[in-house]
């Protein structure tokens, strides 16, 4: 399941921090950049533009707006991929004022249409452009005359700086000295631009993404571009990571931005979430302190949209802290903060503040491995009574997730889902649907309901979003998509349909690039198809250089491939002395799925050792706990085990009918490896009922006898499109063997000749067929 709280990871000050313009230095509604953007709008208005040109202007509006500033050459260059015409007459109409004389300035802003009225076109008084215009209007006739030439010069500059150099933007201009008059004017610097993608068009412009790495940053920024920057880049970090800046980057500029005003908290929060990405430890939680401590030194300047300022402030500081903490492991200084947030919540009666600590507090308990049903059940009745759905909604999704891994039946944990989503669709929760039916795809896929899971993945990846798209976010790079694409690249694995399995990567590389905070999801994915599929084509020295890097995703992982190499390799002794530390291990940690493979493969060391009879009461206690927790898929594998152990001793009608058990379910949902491996265990049980015999001629059960030829052509089907050549080899091995106790020469001679082809290709030695599953 997702973090508990995501409403935790991002503090609602982020969005509207109060950003002093005295601080910055800069009230820069009037400079060229502007008026470049003010004769764009006026082209809008006054020259014919196709439909589709114009949409495309329109979303470039507000960008260009609210954006940092840009030279000439990215400005042209942005609008000319929309609309090559308007471009070439903005550059026209900037080059008449550059060129010209001040008058023409003059004439140029006496001629924009006044917003109060022009009812009919985009410079109405409420739109977007029409409350630019009036901005733009109002400050220019505030200016004196020794201002206006100022502008008039520096617009000159701005121009001709331009056509200075043959490459556009490699000239930064310089910032004019500053004034201490009203109207200030030194935000006109900029620096290099690179190309703008078309498809980024629909996305706020920022000046680090238009710049190369060697150019030095720009001087402050605005109060308007500081607060549209931090708003911009922590949403993108909540809901779409890729787009937003490079860790490297983002901390550029923040350390650019607080290096004019050390005191600016909620840079320090940007700060804190983009250490959080590269798992920085000591950045994360110094700029975190230093956002706790700008908070007080602030005063009632740090007020956000909260009734008490600063004070609620702190609380979700303290919150975080704990946060912070608890994902890294340190769970006692977890428990320090959120005992100070507590405190600090009791203090000020936040009902609210005190759920969301409740949440955490048995997130902490199940972290550190206590029981904490008990608490989750409270906080659930907490939120229901302070009409918290959201938070509600949280915690009965986590106690779904305890209820999967204590083993409840899988309906009773689906009526609790179902409750939930009455909730999400009441009060349009879409972050929480997402998260649920990644939910409940994974229970099905735990449960061995790969049907079920499929179709809830698809569900989820063909669902519209009910979130407002901003910032050109598509609210498909959530952990919840991740995990959806990840079970449904493992479904297509197991049957066998590698080429989709790895277009899946591709686009989940695509949307979660390695340095994302989700990317661990699809790599450990990743790299466990690559092993089950190595390993099933028994290429071992190809999957042992993979644990080492499925241990640095995930330990327990790397362990137990690790045990199965080593096993494969014949190291029995060691893969027994992993195995046994990784049972010890996972029942502290109650992973039930991990105890249970562990005991298939300690059952299959004994059966190298050909202690079949000790296997048995392994396999015996693997199934009473795969049933106990409602496992489908891992108790039907461990009654394949069992069928076979019976096989080999000596109780073919017993491991038939055992085997029976099992096959419904594994053709329904089993992966293909299973399917083939489960028909190949039938026919040698049928043969072994029938009474064949490797040598000898002996008596033959026909029926029985027809059965295990079925059962031997669907495994070969099933190992074809896997393209196990060394399973294909072994039942060629039988086929032939069975075909010649028949007297179907000809069948026995092509299946011959087909294991001769195999040998001959493989050119491995093969281990005793009848020795293995």
């Amino acid at each position: 399941m997702a973090s508990v709280h995501e409403s935790l990871y991002f503090n609602p000050m982020m969005t509207n921090g109060v950003v002093h313009a005295n601080v910055f230095g800069i009230k820069d509604w009037v400079s060229p950049y502007k008026i470049s953007v003010l004769a764009l709008l006026y082209e809008m208005t006054s020259s014919k533009i196709t439909l589709p040109e114009r949409r495309r202007l329109n979303k470039l509006i507000l960008p260009l707006q609210q954006g940092p500033d840009l030279t000439l050459g990215q400005f042209l260059k942005t609008v000319e991929e929309c609309c090559p015409q308007t471009a070439y007459a903005v550059k026209l109409r900037l080059q008449e004022m550059a060129d010209g004389e001040l008058k023409d300035m003059e004439y140029f802003f006496s001629t924009l249409p006044t917003p109060f009225s022009a009812f009919d076109s985009e410079a109405h008084k409420t739109s977007v452009v029409g409350l630019f215009m009036r901005h733009m209007l109002l400050a220019y006739n505030k200016l004196s005359f020794s201002q206006v030439y100022k502008l008039y010069k520096s617009l000159q500059h701005y121009y001709h700086s331009h056509y200075a150099k043959p490459t556009d933007g490699q000239v930064g201009l310089p910032a004019l000295a500053a004034d201490d008059s009203e109207m200030d004017l030194t935000s006109i610097e900029d620096t290099v631009g690179d190309r703008v993608d078309k498809e980024e068009l629909d996305a706020p412009l920022h000046e680090s993404e238009l710049r190369s790495d060697g150019t030095p940053s720009r001087g402050p920024l605005s109060q308007k571009q500081a607060e549209y920057f931090l708003a911009r880049q922590a949403y993108l970090l909540k809901n779409d990571e890729n787009k937003a800046l490079k860790p490297a980057a983002l901390q550029e500029e923040l350390n650019n931005m607080l290096k004019f005003n050390p005191d600016f908290a909620e840079a320090h929060y940007l700060n804190y979430l983009n250490s959080m990405r590269v798992q920085d430890i000591f950045l994360s939680a110094h700029s975190l302190l230093h956002y706790f401590d700008r908070l007080i030194l602030s005063g009632n300047e740090g007020k956000s949209n909260g009734d008490e300022g600063y004070g609620r402030s702190l609380r979700y500081a303290a919150l975080n802290l704990a946060s912070l903490h608890c994902r890294f492991g340190h769970y006692q200084q977890a428990d320090l903060a959120l005992q100070e947030a507590i405190r600090i919540a009791q203090e000020s009666n936040d009902h609210v503040c005190l759920q969301h600590c409740l949440s955490w507090l048995y997130t902490l308990e199940q972290r550190k491995g206590s029981e904490s049903t008990v608490l989750t059940q409270d906080s659930v009745k907490m939120a229901a009574h302070f009409c918290l759905p959201y938070l509600g909604s949280l915690d009965i999704q986590s106690l779904v997730q305890q209820g999967a891994m204590q083993g409840k039946a899988a309906h009773k944990l689906m009526d609790a889902l179902k409750d939930t989503e009455i909730l999400h669709w009441k009060h349009s929760l879409s972050e929480l649907i997402e998260i649920s039916l990644a939910q409940t795809t994974s229970i099905w896929r735990m449960y061995g309901k790969s049907t079920m899971a499929l179709q809830q993945a698809q569900l989820l990846l063909n669902m519209s979003s009910l979130e407002p798209v901003n910032f050109g976010v598509h609210q498909n790079n959530t952990e919840a998509f991740a995990v959806a694409l990840c079970h449904l690249a493992e479904l297509h694995a197991e049957q066998g349909l590698y080429n989709a399995t790895s277009e899946i990567f591709q686009h989940l590389k695509e949307q979660f690039p390695p340095h994302t905070q989700h990317s661990k999801l699809w790599m450990l994915c990743d790299l466990k198809i690559q092993f089950e599929r190595h390993m099933n084509d028994r290429k071992y020295h190809l999957a042992e250089p993979l644990v080492k890097a499925m241990s640095a995703l995930n330990k327990t992982e790397g362990l137990y491939r690790k045990a199965h190499v080593l096993k494969a390799l014949n190291r029995s002794t060691e893969a027994y002395s992993i195995l046994q530390q990784l049972q010890v291990h996972c029942e502290k940690t109650k992973c039930t799925e991990i105890i249970i493979r562990v005991m298939l493969s300690t059952a299959e060391l004994h059966w190298e050792s050909s202690g079949f009879s000790t296997a048995l009461p392994l396999l015996l206690q693997a199934l009473a706990l795969a049933r106990q927790h409602h496992l489908q898929s891992l108790a039907s594998e461990t009654i394949l085990h069992l069928a076979f152990t019976q096989l080999m001793l000596g109780v073919p009608e017993q491991a038939l009918n055992v085997l029976h058990e099992a096959m419904e379910p594994i053709l329904a949902h089993g992966a293909v490896i299973d399917k083939g491996r489960a028909m190949l265990l039938a026919a040698r049980c049928h043969m072994a009922v029938a009474g064949f015999k490797l040598k000898g001629q002996g008596h033959l059960d026909l029926q029985l006898a027809a059965l295990a030829v079925d059962s031997l052509n669907e495994a070969a089907s099933y190992f074809s499109k896997l393209k196990c050549k060394e399973r294909l080899r072994d039942v060629h091995y039988l086929q032939a063997q069975l075909y010649r106790s028949l007297g179907q020469t000809s069948q026995s001679n092509r299946s011959a000749m087909n294991f001769r082809l195999l040998d001959q290709e493989l050119q491995s030695p093969a281990p005793p067929v009848f020795m293995q599953l």
